[in-house]
């Protein structure tokens, strides 16, 4: 397996990738799954601040990524990102999740963000072992907070200290 950064070319798999996350679980709460176009703008604007990662196979073919994007617009959010990490279904309980997820945290701390918070849809017990796994933490449940497939969803929110110093890195003070 290798980790790269993302380029646009690889907006087509990461989009495959995601769909089904999207058309067939409540794991995103999106309704529509982004296509090509989209997902590369995606991928720009989180290569601008933050990062966004593929692992890919000995073949070279994209099996899942990873990514870090804003928390809130407010200033004083700025230091703090959301992460995310997606897999293609065959590529689960492998250690792909995990090492995108590493290599994305240490890009972050570098960019001098010292914050990620997670969240998950519940229930979600691999993705929630994932990230215990990495040293987040649970901050809370919010009950019901999310509609999609005909029901009302609960999310937990994970957060995690990067190391960072704030104001190091790209992106300054």
């Amino acid at each position: 397996m290798t980790i790269r950064d993302a380029t646009a070319e690889d907006a087509d798999s990461c989009a495959t990738i995601y769909a089904p996350y999207v058309r067939d679980t409540t794991i995103s709460f999106e309704t529509e799954p982004p296509g090509p176009v989209e997902m590369a703008e995606r991928i720009a604007d989180a290569q601008q601040r933050h990062a966004w990662l593929v692992a890919t196979d000995d073949e070279g073919r994209i099996v899942g990524y990873a990514y870090g994007a804003p928390f809130k617009s407010r200033a004083a959010y700025r230091w703090t990102c959301e992460v995310s990490v997606y897999l293609e279904r065959g590529a689960r309980g492998r250690g792909t999740g995990r090492a995108l997820y590493e290599a994305l945290l240490a890009r972050l701390a570098e960019r001098g963000l010292a914050v990620a918070v997670a969240v998950m849809t519940l229930p979600n017990e691999a993705s929630e072992a994932l990230h215990r796994g990495l040293g987040f933490t649970e901050v809370g449940v919010f009950e019901g907070v999310g509609w999609k497939h005909d029901g009302w969803r609960d999310v937990v929110w994970y957060r995690r200290s990067l190391g960072g110093e704030p104001g190091r890195g790209p992106g300054g003070g």
